[in-house]
């Protein structure tokens, strides 16, 4: 093994106070501190001195471009991800900005690494984007078998391995601080069957809205239940739970939000369910044995629940919701268990990414820029 320092960049969507790529940075720098403590980590972020602050990283302002050249020039291993990066859903210019780092890497003779990201969905000029500018990464690991079917067909002479998203691998500690952030939000520890819901704007949510609203409804009148919105990425995710709570026949409560790993993970440790349109709220709950009921909005919903082989079925347009809230809240038990059978391998993929990544990293002696 080699004990000289690397230098990784990390590409990924960060800075913009999104929970779930918060939450894959902050998984990922832990996981690597433990492996190779000496290591230099740099993050590519839209808020360099916050990530810098948070992390305990250096960071550099992702859009000045001869910044990040020069940062890609200067790092062994250039990782790009984890998340949904690839793919042309959110816009073209996304996609183009993160293969540009990938072919930046590249062209400067560095390691490249598509490191347990979601692929697609993407358009035929996206397809191209990815073909030409990721066809000769070093390493490449995806989050779920959707995506790695899609990886393939597009890089043909990449090995493109089966990970999963680093959340998985959260520590499960509740910390004192984010205990006592939650005391403040109003949820004591002797309130009883909390159900948390996140949702996101968009058309999955009109479309499911009156459903989500007599799931509430249900959960409140027949079952007992406090249900709370947490909105991961405020304002638009308390935007998007206040047009849902009005519609309420109960009172929901509206958090703050805005939440750190730590401060979600004491959340829903404390929660009785979860419902969610959000990928890494339904992660976090799998991970802490929360049962679930998924809202899908994107493939990689489907794509999560599919790995886990999750056995509830999703809240849709087409759900007849209070039967389905009665079945998922009689199932919580057996729906515990099958998550906590199930997650474990899920932890076993997320830990090889890491493996894989530092074989690449240790591969060859010394790092590049000793050279």
């Amino acid at each position: 093994m080699s004990d000289r320092p690397a230098r990784l960049l990390l590409s990924g969507y960060y800075g913009f106070a999104n929970f779930g790529d918060e939450a894959i940075l902050d998984v990922m720098v832990e996981q690597w501190r433990r492996r190779r403590p000496m290591d230099e980590l740099v993050v590519l972020s839209e808020s360099p001195e916050q990530t810098a602050r948070t992390y305990g990283v250096q960071a550099v302002p992702r859009m000045a471009w001869r910044a990040v050249s020069d940062a890609v020039r200067a790092a062994d291993v250039t990782v790009s991800g984890g998340g949904g990066l690839l793919q042309s859903a959110t816009s073209l210019r996304s996609l183009l900005y993160y293969a540009s780092v990938i072919r930046e890497a590249k062209r400067a003779g560095r390691k490249a690494a598509i490191f347990a990201q979601g692929i697609g969905p993407l358009n035929y000029f996206g397809r191209e984007v990815v073909k030409r500018s990721c066809a000769r990464v070093d390493l490449a690991c995806v989050r779920d078998e959707l995506s790695q079917g899609t990886l393939k067909a597009l890089l043909p002479g990449v090995e493109v391995r089966l990970s999963a998203d680093p959340v998985f691998l959260a520590d499960a500690a509740e910390s004192p601080q984010a205990r006592a952030a939650l005391v403040r939000e109003g949820l004591r520890d002797d309130l009883r069957d909390v159900v948390a819901v996140v949702v996101r704007r968009g058309p999955a949510l009109d479309q499911v809205t009156e459903r989500l609203v007599s799931v509430c409804d249900r959960l409140a009148s027949r079952h007992g239940a406090h249900v709370v919105f947490v909105p991961l990425q405020p304002p638009h995710d308390a935007e998007a739970a206040i047009t849902v709570i009005r519609r309420c026949k109960s009172a929901p409560a509206l958090l703050t939000g805005g939440y750190d790993l730590a401060t979600m993970t004491a959340l829903l440790s404390r929660c009785s369910a979860v419902i969610s349109m959000r990928l890494h709220a339904l992660i976090l709950a799998a991970r802490l044995a929360v049962p679930f009921l998924a809202v899908p909005y994107d493939p990689k919903i489907e794509a999560l629940t599919a790995g886990l082989a999750y056995p509830m079925p999703p809240l849709t347009r087409e759900s007849l919701a209070e039967e389905l809230t009665d079945q998922w809240w009689s199932r919580r038990p057996a729906l515990r268990e099958h998550l906590r059978a199930r997650v474990p391998g899920m932890q076993v993929r997320a830990m090889a990414a890491f493996d894989w990544l530092q074989a690449l990293v240790e591969r060859e002696g010394a790092p590049l820029s000793e050279r």
